[in-house]
């Protein structure tokens, strides 16, 4: 299917095909705006917008000769039409090609959180509304901790992580704090929908769909901290990995029958492992700080609804609690495997405290917590991914420090002089990375490349924010137009979003019942030698996208789990994207 698609783009132009790409999806008036074209002859210095309707060009332009090649083709011409607002639905048209069409519209981005938020209800454990079913409901028995293991322990609920039925606190508890705070930033500005209640099914219950999905993922977090000194941090191991089911259908054996209950395990800050593969966890700090922000953000929306006020306590106590967890264990806890080497190596945690901890000021104004912030955010400094060219999966997590931001408007003049620097040395790192492509996608294309992309175009647009600095403006469009098609491909990174998009993911719901999910984030492109290098990894050949691989690759291939698999927290980070697009 994908190659059918793509046949629709290369119309000819003289001998030579020619490519052009842009985000399918459109731009704001203001927004810069460009496209790129390649080929496999020369090409031509000009470019026209057409009206879409009929046909009529209503702009020219020259483009820009840039000289980095991607794979195979060695010419490409940024299209640049920025000063080009008027409202309209238009096609890019080099020579006799045209590009998909795109609209430029005020509200292009608004409806975006929304149609994620899809995504993010077909990833719910306990009960899902998509599927229409109950799941996992016997989640879970411990290991480590303070209980015996084996002991009975209620872990229901929550998100799945990915293709897989995993569920970790790593990625709930970042997902769960980027809801809340793109709620938060994003009233006023961003019409989010009432469609569903609280168990994800159709009709409106006087919530927003935002905060329903974070309430689910708030439910589970308290779950897993069923005492003051507790917190369990992973449900189910690499044992889930045992081929294609639905998650009702579940057929694993974690030592207490098929499908019966999973293994959950206590955050205990040392090296796990139940088989010979080992964690390297140093501490909860990691965990810690993620759930405090989660809790705290949660108090500061919920306090004053007065249906809400005792939840919002309770998630407040729970934030404190697990906070000074955090405090007397310094250091992370990686993700668990049982056969496989993989798993999440985080290596941060002072980001996630400083985040916690100005979460926790804010929803206290007690001035111990700022003063926490203020001395993890200079322990975390500018450390990140970014400008490398190659990392531990997930090493860097969360993919951007939201501690710096939340902490911004709350320090004296110096720090958040600092702050900010801390913010623009991560984003010139990755600049001068982007010069190595034309398409100056300034993230490593390591596993998740994606979910890098969109921390970097999220990072510019705070940055933005916090010292009114524009200039990294065209910089961050280049990103957020990435993950909409700008790129060699030509697919929207999003399943169900654009023209082009993922129709075969690695994704068992959508593979066994046939039926697209849209709104999920997929993992992005690798570079080939970790394609290469991967377990279990393989594609349908002929290749359909052969011609447009390069330094990268990436396959709409459901066998293709290191780029076409979509990832519940990559999706809950781009929700906060799209919400700050909006504005």
């Amino acid at each position: 299917m994908p190659g059918i698609l793509i046949l629709w783009l290369t119309l000819s132009c003289g001998a030579a095909e020619v490519f052009p790409r842009c985000s399918q999806l459109g731009y704001r008036p203001d927004d810069p705006k460009s496209g790129i074209a390649f080929g496999s002859g020369a090409l031509p210095g000009s470019f026209q917008i057409l009206r879409a309707p009929d046909q009529k060009v209503v702009f020219s332009g020259k483009g820009l000769f840039v000289p980095e090649p991607w794979g195979g083709f060695t010419q490409h011409l940024v299209m640049d039409f920025s000063s080009f607002r008027k409202p309209g639905r238009y096609t890019l048209r080099i020579g006799g090609t045209q590009s998909l069409p795109f609209e430029i519209r005020e509200n292009i981005y608004s409806s975006l959180p929304d149609q994620l938020l899809e995504f993010m209800r077909q990833q719910r454990c306990g009960h899902n509304p998509w599927l229409k079913a109950d799941c996992h409901l016997q989640d879970g028995r411990t290991a480590f901790g303070p209980l015996t293991n084996g002991t009975s322990i209620d872990a229901t609920g929550g998100w799945h992580d990915a293709a897989d039925l995993l569920k970790y606190m790593i990625t709930s508890g970042n997902a769960t704090a980027q809801l809340l705070l793109a709620w938060q930033l994003g009233q006023g500005h961003v019409p989010f929908q009432d469609g569903c209640n609280g168990l994800g099914e159709p009709g409106p219950n006087g919530v927003p769909d935002i905060l329903d999905e974070a309430r689910w993922g708030l439910l589970w977090m308290l779950r897993m901290h069923p005492a003051p000194d507790q917190l369990y941090h992973q449900v189910a191991d690499d044992r889930d990995h045992i081929g294609q089911r639905l998650p009702q259908n579940e057929v694993a054996d974690y030592g207490w029958g098929k499908g019966g209950a999973r293994v959950v395990y206590f955050a205990d800050g040392k090296p796990q492992g139940l088989r010979q593969y080992q964690s390297e966890s140093t501490g909860i700090a990691n965990l810690a700080g993620r759930y405090a922000a989660a809790m705290g953000l949660a108090f500061q929306i919920w306090k004053d609804d007065p249906h809400q006020a005792i939840f919002a306590r309770e998630c407040l106590k729970a934030g404190r609690e697990v906070y000074a967890m955090g405090r007397a264990r310094e250091g992370v806890q990686q993700g668990n495997s049982y056969r496989a080497p993989y798993r999440y190596e985080e290596s941060t945690w002072a980001d996630d405290m400083e985040w916690g901890a100005a979460e926790l000021f804010r929803a206290t104004g007690e001035d111990a917590y700022l003063q926490d912030a203020l001395r993890y955010a200079r322990v975390a400094g500018s450390e990140s991914w970014m400008g490398r060219e190659q990392t531990r999966h997930y090493q860097f997590y969360p993919f951007m420090n939201l501690g710096h931001f939340r902490l911004y408007d709350l320090a004296d003049p110096k720090t958040r002089r600092q702050l900010a620097g801390y913010y623009r040395e991560g984003i010139e790192r990755c600049q001068t990375a982007g010069k190595s492509n034309p398409y100056r996608m300034g993230a490593p294309f390591i596993w998740c490349s994606n979910n890098l992309l969109t921390a970097l175009a999220t990072q510019c647009l705070l940055l933005e924010r916090m010292a009114g600095d524009h200039s990294d403006t065209l910089f961050a469009a280049q990103q957020r137009d990435w993950l909409l098609g700008r790129n060699p491909w030509g697919f929207s990174m999003f399943t169900g979003i654009g023209s082009i998009f993922p129709k075969d993911p690695h994704l068992m719901t959508m593979q066994i019942t046939r039926r697209p999910v849209p709104g999920g984030l997929v993992d992005g492109p690798v570079y080939l030698r970790i394609f290469k290098s991967l377990k279990g990894v393989a594609i349908t050949e002929p290749d359909p996208l052969a011609q447009f691989q390069g330094p990268a690759v990436y396959h709409d291939d459901m066998q293709d789990y290191s780029t076409n698999e979509p990832t519940m927290d990559g999706t809950a980070s781009a929700i906060l994207l799209w919400a700050l697009c909006a504005r």
